[in-house]
């Protein structure tokens, strides 16, 4: 099994590229606002940790917001949560697709948890700062000072670039991501 690990900043289209290459996806992402949704044990972690913040099942993703921007300690309680249970999900998705040829796994802060193995194929989504700026500022529930947390707990860029084997310059149009897939596809098959 090819493990491919996109890389790239907030708001850059990783999901977007994730999804286009056709293969078995884990999304970090979606997998966290399932938990957040559906698992009361979460809640109940949360809620022990957060009890100030975290009130209500499902958890209310404000509630979280709100955690995080009042004490920069509260993400780490957060993370130390959340991040175990999305470890798990990961190795039950890797278990279940074991088989396949190639499996896309699209989570935000790969490096910095050391969910990476020395094979994996690395591709950096590389886009424009002021088109990043102007798709997240479309989101309804961006918030700045929230990104700039996000932000501050994240390998720098260039770091992460140079570690990736691939490059996929995201002008945000299909068909140009679509032929960078097909490139990277061929090379890596």
């Amino acid at each position: 099994m090819i493990r491919v690990g996109i890389l790239g900043d907030i708001g850059s289209g990783k999901s977007y590229v994730a999804k286009n290459f056709g293969y078995p996806l884990f999304n970090a992402d979606s997998e966290v606002g399932k938990l957040y949704k559906k698992d009361k044990k979460i809640f109940y972690k949360l809620k022990k940790v957060l009890p100030e913040y975290v009130y209500s099942f499902p958890i209310n993703k404000q509630e979280i917001t709100n955690a995080i921007l009042s004490n920069k300690l509260n993400l780490d309680k957060i993370i130390k949560i959340v991040h175990k249970e999305i470890k798990k999900k990961l190795n039950l998705f890797l278990k279940k697709h074991r088989n396949k040829k190639i499996v896309i796994l699209d989570i935000p802060l790969f490096l910095e948890n050391k969910l990476n193995n020395k094979n994996d194929i690395l591709v950096f989504v590389e886009s424009k700062k002021n088109d990043i700026l102007k798709r997240l500022k479309k989101r309804d529930n961006f918030n700045k000072k929230l990104f700039n947390k996000f932000k501050n707990i994240q390998l720098p860029l260039s770091y992460k670039k140079q570690k990736s084997q691939f490059v996929i310059k995201n002008n945000f149009t299909k068909k140009s991501v679509k032929k960078d897939i097909e490139n990277i596809l061929e090379e890596i098959l």
